[in-house]
C-alpha cells in the first residue's frame, strides 16, 4: 500500500542561465509541468528580488482578466473552454497585452458607470411616476363629496364658522416598504402626532441600481401645518 503514496523519482539539479535567456527557459520548463523550484534566497525581501517588477505586472494583468471574467459571467455570456493552455507570450508581447487589458478594463468600467447612472435615472423617474399616480389617487379620494361631508361633520361648530382657511403643506416621496413602521414612529415622536401620513404600496418591485436587487417600496405623503413642522418632516425624510 505504501507504493500508492510514493512520488515519482525526482532529481535535484542546479541550472545556470543568462538573464536574457532566463524567461524563455523557465517558460519551457513551466510548459512541461515537471519542475519544482526551490527558493535559494529565503531571507531576501520580496521587493528586493530580481524580476519583482515583471511579477507585479503579471499579477496586475491577472487581476484585470479576473475582472473581465466577472463582467462576462454577470452578463450571462458563455465562456468557451478551448481545453488547451495558451503558449507563454514573449516579453515583447507583454506590453501589447498590458495595453489591451487596460483598454478593455477602462471600457468596461466606463460602461458600468454609464449603466449605473442610467439605472439610477430610470429609478428616480419611475419613483416620480408612482408618486404622481398615488398622490393623485389620494387627492381624488379627498375630492369625493361624500368624503368631504363626513370630514366636515368632525369639525366643531366654532371651527366651521371661522373665515380663515386652513393651509396645509405636504411632502411626498418613496421609501422601502420594510422601513414604513419605523418611519411612522419617528414622525409621531418628532412631530408629536401633528402630521397626517398616508402611504400606498407600489405593486411591482424596483431594481436597485447599485446592487441589482429588486426592492419593494411604498409611496408616502405627509401633511403638516407651519414651517416648524415642515423643517422637521424634511429632516426625517432626508435622513
Amino acid at each position: 500500500m505504501g507504493e500508492l503514496f510514493r512520488s515519482e523519482e525526482m532529481t535535484l539539479a542546479q541550472l545556470f542561465l543568462q538573464s536574457e535567456a532566463a524567461y524563455c527557459c523557465v517558460s519551457e520548463l513551466g510548459e512541461l509541468g515537471k519542475v519544482q523550484f526551490r527558493d535559494l534566497n529565503p531571507d531576501v525581501n520580496v521587493f528586493q528580488r530580481k524580476f519583482v517588477n515583471e511579477v507585479r505586472r503579471c499579477e496586475e494583468m491577472d487581476r484585470k482578466l479576473r475582472f473581465v471574467e466577472k463582467e462576462i459571467r454577470k452578463a450571462n455570456i458563455p465562456i468557451m473552454d478551448t481545453g488547451e493552455n495558451p503558449e507563454v507570450p514573449f516579453p515583447r508581447d507583454m506590453i501589447d497585452l498590458e495595453a489591451n487589458f487596460e483598454k478593455i478594463e477602462n471600457e468596461l468600467k466606463e460602461i458600468n458607470t454609464n449603466q449605473e447612472a442610467l439605472k439610477r435615472n430610470f429609478l428616480e423617474l419611475t419613483e416620480l411616476k408612482f408618486i404622481l399616480r398615488k398622490t393623485q389617487q389620494f387627492f381624488d379620494e379627498m375630492a369625493d363629496p361624500d368624503l368631504l361631508e363626513e370630514s366636515s361633520s368632525l369639525l366643531e361648530p366654532s371651527e366651521m364658522g371661522r373665515g380663515t382657511p386652513l393651509r396645509l403643506g405636504f411632502v411626498a416621496g418613496v421609501i422601502n416598504r420594510e422601513r414604513i413602521p419605523t418611519f411612522e414612529r419617528m414622525l409621531w415622536r418628532v412631530c408629536r402626532g401633528n402630521v397626517f401620513l398616508r402611504q400606498a404600496e407600489i405593486e411591482n418591485p424596483l431594481e436597485d441600481p447599485v446592487t441589482g436587487d429588486y426592492v419593494h417600496k411604498s409611496v408616502f405623503i405627509i401633511f403638516f401645518q407651519g414651517d416648524q413642522l415642515k423643517n422637521r418632516v424634511k429632516k426625517i425624510c432626508e435622513g
